[in-house]
């Protein structure tokens, strides 16, 4: 069966800063599609992120790239297993250098929380109690 996949693209200041730290999250690289200016990161079978230089992003694009430390240009949401995969992904990105936001979602039937990775975009990690999403 065909399973659509997701490519999210971002512009990046320092690809291989940016490489070290999605690897540290535990995420693998895709050498086959990542170069100097590019970074491939599978974030599962169907998620990946193509980390791009900035030079290399306005390849794809006439508007100016926005400086997500200072725009918000996309949420970027992951699905975790656990409220403690929530906590440990979130852990992972503080400690290779991003930053945590404060705000815990926790509505009981479903968990969240946000960082931002080196370049300021925002990732949120969710966990949903599978018996909710039947339900």
């Amino acid at each position: 069966m065909y399973q659509q996949m997701i490519f999210v693209n971002l512009a990046t200041d320092d690809v291989a800063a940016s490489r070290k730290f999605f690897t540290e999250l535990g995420y693998s690289i895709n050498p086959q599609f990542s170069t100097d200016d590019c970074s491939c990161v599978v974030i599962s079978d169907t998620i990946i992120a193509m980390l791009l230089s900035k030079q290399r992003y306005a390849d794809f694009t006439k508007k100016e790239i926005a400086d997500s430390t200072k725009t918000s240009e996309v949420l970027l949401c992951l699905s975790a297993e656990s409220r403690e995969k929530v906590d440990e992904l979130v852990a992972k990105a503080v400690a290779a250098g991003g930053t945590a936001n404060d705000d815990v979602q926790d509505q009981g039937f479903m968990y969240g929380r946000s960082f931002e990775d080196l370049d300021g975009h925002s990732w949120e990690v969710m966990w949903m109690d599978p018996a909710a999403v039947q339900g």
